[in-house]
């Protein structure tokens, strides 16, 4: 499943709207750290882009919305999500400035194949040369 947070009730709601709009079905949860979005991984790439375009934009609002509120407080963050072996999904904090630069270079959904392999390498390593693979 591709993921999606969001940090502001209202941004949610409009980003459920809007998946709803083009014909999704998303799955809907609120989690500790916000509202979660949840779609399917096999879609196309033209509807990723658009999907991922409106999120990006959706985050860039509501950065701006929590700064002017929180004034000096407020920081920015990123993270990836992670999920292990045994089901747990534990988060992965990285340079916002570096996500920007992954997320620019390869869709969200290349990286989470990336962060899964790295997992899964580190859950599981296999010693053999990788050519012997």
């Amino acid at each position: 499943m591709l993921e999606y947070i969001l940090f502001d009730e209202s941004s949610w709601c409009g980003f459920v709207d809007y998946l709803r709009q083009l014909g999704l079905e998303p799955e809907t949860s609120v989690g500790e750290d916000g509202w979660l979005v949840a779609l399917p991984e096999d879609l196309d790439d033209a509807m990723d882009a658009k999907i991922e375009a409106y999120y990006d934009q959706l985050l860039d609002n509501n950065e701006a919305l929590v700064a002017e509120r929180e004034g000096e407080a407020h920081q920015h963050v990123a993270g990836v999500n992670v999920t292990l072996a045994d089901g747990r999904v534990v988060q992965a904090a990285v340079d916002p400035k570096l996500m920007q630069r992954l997320l620019d270079a390869v869709s969200p959904h290349e990286l989470g194949e990336f962060v899964d392999a790295v997992a899964a390498a580190v859950e599981n390593p296999d010693h053999r040369p990788f050519c012997q693979r």
